[in-house]
């Protein structure tokens, strides 16, 4: 899902501060409806969030850990099964098809092959193959629902109306990949923000993701005069150098934000999309200080979540 499948957003807003005052109001379009929810990778907020939303549209939930609570899966086509890998995603989607209405599904990026990751090969099998509606719970190259909240939290929280809004990059001990990023930058970019990028050369993410939106590489001139901080690493999404995907390029501690880049802000409050690592992204004094939305801004992923399985059983 982009922000387009969305529609208006003014409309989606609206709508998700109607859940937020009563989010059990439409409890029986879920009746007898299943959700399943796919996790091929780890997750808290989005396990938690999605199955909460599901829950307050009276769905009832299946939750399947491909890599704990199932048989190995193979993605791969043409391959011979002589691994460790037990069943194929081709057989093993159709029948999750049959268990359930909707498909919820969280993959990440390989980080090793740039075109199988922006392909979205696996959230794509399971569009093509399972004969159910399909959202992704973060894919490869997007977290959908994650932006929706952040754009709900700023909505919320800003007191001016069109805010400055910076997606800055921090640093990080993994490779990460870019989706969170890829996300927030799409989904700033439709909305009415004015909104900066700002990282490290190297780190130019995908033109389909950060659109017309200002590049700054200096930092603390990015910081300038900013409502809202969005701290947020990954590792290089290789547009300009393809054998640098997924690559950590830097490790340049002077982006890790603190006081001091606060400081420069328009009395600006910080956000990020957790888990977040203390004194790699973000020092503990700004994360914890009052004008940290971290809390909130997870809070608003059970809003975000409903908003749309609750607009895709109204589909069905």
């Amino acid at each position: 899902m982009n922000v387009q499948d969305l529609g208006d957003l003014n409309q989606a807003l609206s709508e998700a501060q109607e859940i937020k005052r009563d989010r059990f109001q439409y409890q029986h379009l879920g009746k007898n409806k299943t959700l399943m929810m796919v996790f091929f990778n780890n997750s808290l907020r989005t396990r938690l969030s999605t199955q909460k939303a599901a829950m307050n549209l009276g769905m009832n939930v299946i939750v399947l850990d491909v890599n704990a609570g199932a048989w190995k899966l193979e993605t791969e086509r043409g391959v011979i099964m002589d691994g460790d890998k037990s069943e194929h995603l081709l057989e093993a989607i159709p029948v999750m098809g049959c268990y359930c209405d909707l498909i919820g599904v969280r993959s990440f990026a390989g980080l090793s092959d740039r075109e199988y990751d922006y392909a979205e090969t696996v959230i794509n099998q399971f569009i093509k193959y399972s004969g159910r509606p399909v959202f992704a719970m973060e894919s490869a190259t997007v977290h959908p629902l994650q932006a929706f909240a952040d754009l709900i939290t700023i909505e919320e929280h800003k007191s001016v109306t069109r805010p400055k809004v910076v997606l800055t990059w921090a640093p990080h001990c993994r490779a990460l990949p870019q989706a969170v990023p890829n996300s927030f930058a799409e989904w700033m970019n439709a909305a009415d923000v004015d909104f900066m990028v700002t990282h490290p050369e190297g780190y130019e993410l995908d033109p389909r993701f950060v659109g017309n939106a200002r590049v700054e590489y200096d930092q603390m001139k990015a910081l300038e005069g900013a409502d809202f901080v969005y701290a947020k690493n990954w590792s290089c999404p290789g547009v300009s150098s393809p054998a640098d995907y997924g690559k950590i390029l830097s490790r340049d501690m002077s982006w890790t934000i603190d006081a001091a880049h606060m400081a420069v802000t328009n009395n600006g409050k910080f956000m990020h999309c957790l888990p977040v690592r203390r004194g790699l992204i973000v020092t503990d004094d700004v994360i914890e200080s009052e004008k940290s939305l971290v809390i909130p801004e997870a809070a608003n992923r059970e809003i975000a979540a409903t908003v749309v399985i609750k607009r895709m059983l109204e589909n069905l």
